[in-house]
């Protein structure tokens, strides 16, 4: 078994990606748009004015995969009660992922020394969504 992670954002999938390949070196693997459906979409679910929008797309950050949807572009992403955990080799790596996740979001707690790691903090992206950075011991 594998546990990947889909994030919905809503009609910024675009420049999520963009965010994350600048951010963490996340490479784009694949990328479908409503338009390139191989199936009829039912216009009642999927409007016409969201051709142009990502129904499936996967990036690879390290050795981890993350799927990402715009979704039914209908709210506000919501990216509550859950973290992405990023563990990075050192503590250089740490500050740099760090300063590049938190441009544009926000800091929850801030990098510093734990018992458990040299480098550890929690960030929200400009997206919402949740990130862990830690340098393993």
């Amino acid at each position: 078994m594998e546990i990947q992670p889909y994030l919905l954002f809503n009609g910024r999938c675009d420049e999520a990606i963009a965010f994350y390949r600048a951010a963490l070196g996340a490479e784009q693997v694949m990328l479908m748009r409503f338009k390139d459906s191989p199936e009829k979409l039912d216009p009642a679910r999927v409007s016409p004015a969201m051709a142009d929008k990502v129904m499936h797309a996967q990036i690879r950050i390290g050795e981890s995969d993350v799927l990402l949807s715009d979704g039914a572009c209908t709210e506000g992403a919501g990216f509550g009660g859950f973290s992405l955990t990023l563990t990075v080799r050192d503590e250089a790596e740490a500050d740099r992922a760090f300063a590049a996740l938190t441009e544009g979001g926000e800091v929850r707690m801030p990098l510093a020394k734990t018992f458990f790691s040299p480098r550890f903090g929690m960030a929200q992206d400009r997206f919402g969504v949740g990130w862990i950075v830690y340098v393993t011991p």
